[in-house]
């Protein structure tokens, strides 16, 4: 798996002919920069324009099936579970998904604008997962400091932080991660993970 960042709460992933892409960017969004990539999956955790953009990762043959809400999906060689959850992404309250994810061997679990510390049971009683993508923004979603209570809780191997434009030398140093560098993208194999424990990725270039 091949793992991008494309501002905000947006990470394409990609193994083999297949792309999933977790909360595109729209042309709507007035921070970020619309999504620019096909994808044949796109998970939506939060309706907003910031990552709401599913329809926009379309190109030529990749045509987004859009995932929206809880729920059980299979997709491809995808298969995925949606949990409902609370942010505050926005200034007001509101509904997001957090996605658990199977793909090309790999267990992800993107937290999308999640704001409440508060997790669905079924959430925490998962095996820990292999990467947890999470936001670590404040404003409504996780601030650096909860953020790092969470992954901790959840055991990730790998964690990746979204939203991090203001707080991402918070959160490394909450993480003890300091000397951690941004890399353009992240590539993973099964056995990659074994043996890790809450190491933070970067993504940005």
């Amino acid at each position: 798996m091949i793992l991008s960042y494309h501002g905000g709460a947006c990470i394409r992933a990609s193994a083999g002919d297949t792309t999933a892409v977790f909360g595109p960017v729209s042309k709507q969004s007035k921070n970020f920069k619309p999504v620019n990539f096909g994808a044949d999956v796109a998970f939506v955790s939060l309706n907003d324009p910031d990552m709401n953009g599913a329809a926009d990762a379309a190109r030529g043959d990749k045509q987004p099936f859009a995932i929206f809400g809880p729920g059980e999906y299979e997709v491809k060689d995808i298969t995925a579970n949606g949990f409902s959850s609370g942010s505050g992404y926005g200034g007001q309250m509101r509904n997001n998904t957090i996605y658990s994810v199977q793909f090309d061997g790999l267990s992800v679990l993107y937290l999308g604008a999640l704001g409440d510390m508060d997790l669905p049971s079924d959430v925490l009683e998962m095996d820990a997962p292999d990467i947890a993508i999470v936001p670590i923004g404040g404003e409504g979603t996780l601030s650096p400091s909860e953020a790092e209570k969470l992954v901790v809780k959840l055991e990730a191997k790998i964690v990746i932080p979204l939203l991090y434009e203001k707080n991402l030398k918070a959160f490394l140093k909450e993480a003890g991660a300091e000397s951690v560098k941004p890399v353009d993208k992240l590539t993973l194999k099964p056995r990659d993970v074994v043996g890790k424990q809450g190491e933070v990725v970067v993504l940005g270039g």
